[in-house]
């Protein structure tokens, strides 16, 4: 007679401990120094690249050009927020997309890039043999 053997291995577990706060700060540009000269010398540009990596219509932040709060920068801050769970003010916000827009705009992206790294597991072994098994 057969007997059917089940093996299963036991798998990684791994949980994901988002942060609440801004992993850099609003002057933490030499953290990301490519980006920082690129939205100091060419901020429009910056910017749509930015908007573009978080999934949004490239052309979106030219309409920063028509508003004294520009309402791009404003929302890219406020929605990266919701998106990471990051605790801050709108006051804040608003302050930082008028008085440091470039630094803002720098922010976001390094917050983009941080949050949108792989995980990478070490020590897990990879589940070739997986499966139900005949004995």
């Amino acid at each position: 007679m057969a007997t059917k053997i089940v093996i299963q291995q036991p798998q990684p577990l791994m949980y994901e401990m988002e942060s609440t706060e801004w992993s850099t700060g609003i002057c933490d540009c030499c953290e990301d120094i490519e980006s920082c000269c690129l939205a100091f010398w060419c901020g429009p540009c910056f910017a749509c690249k930015t908007v573009h990596e978080y999934g949004e219509c490239l052309c979106l932040p030219l309409l920063d050009m028509f508003g004294f709060i520009p309402p791009i920068a404003l929302t890219m801050r406020v929605v990266t927020r919701q998106r990471y769970g990051i605790k801050d003010t709108i006051c804040h916000d608003c302050l930082y997309a008028c008085c440091c827009y470039a630094c803002s705009w720098c922010q976001v992206s390094r917050e983009i890039k941080m949050r949108a790294k792989p995980v990478v597991l070490t020590h897990a072994l990879p589940n070739v043999n997986a499966g139900n098994y005949n004995a």
